[in-house]
């Protein structure tokens, strides 16, 4: 299965055209792999809600489609860093991880368009302190 964000129809009269646009899931050995290709990446912000997002779209349909889910496999085109986000990016490098957060699905809904955030459980999640970056776009 392939989807994309690009609507060429669409492209001119967006602020960005999509940066995270196109996505392929594979089944394998019972498994359903996700693949993002992102034409653009702003790793001192984007790439970790980008990286969150395809694991719970896989997860998702993993669990509509009886399947377990598999590897994730990220693709960047023009990835960057920001030079006002480089000391910021350093702080966040220098942190030690504490944990390994888990990721829980409580319910399986009828379809893929009727998760709620109810639905969701993380455990094992110690946030650290909240490191301001300003959009550099």
């Amino acid at each position: 299965m392939l989807f994309t964000g690009w609507n060429v129809a669409e492209v001119a009269n967006m602020a960005l055209p999509p940066c995270h646009m196109t996505y392929q899931f594979q089944v394998s050995n019972g498994k359903l792999n996700g693949l993002l290709f992102q034409r653009s990446c702003d790793l001192g912000l984007g790439f970790a809600f980008n990286i969150f997002g395809l694991s719970m779209i896989t997860r998702m349909l993993a669990q509509q489609c009886d399947l377990e889910p598999g590897e994730v496999v990220w693709q960047g085109g023009d990835v960057h860093l920001y030079l006002n986000h480089a000391a910021l990016v350093e702080e966040q490098m220098a942190r030690i991880p504490s944990g390994a957060p888990k990721l829980r699905i409580n319910r399986r809904p009828s379809d893929i368009f009727s998760y709620a955030i109810e639905d969701f459980e993380v455990s094992d999640y110690a946030p650290q302190a909240h490191i301001s970056a300003p959009v550099a776009v």
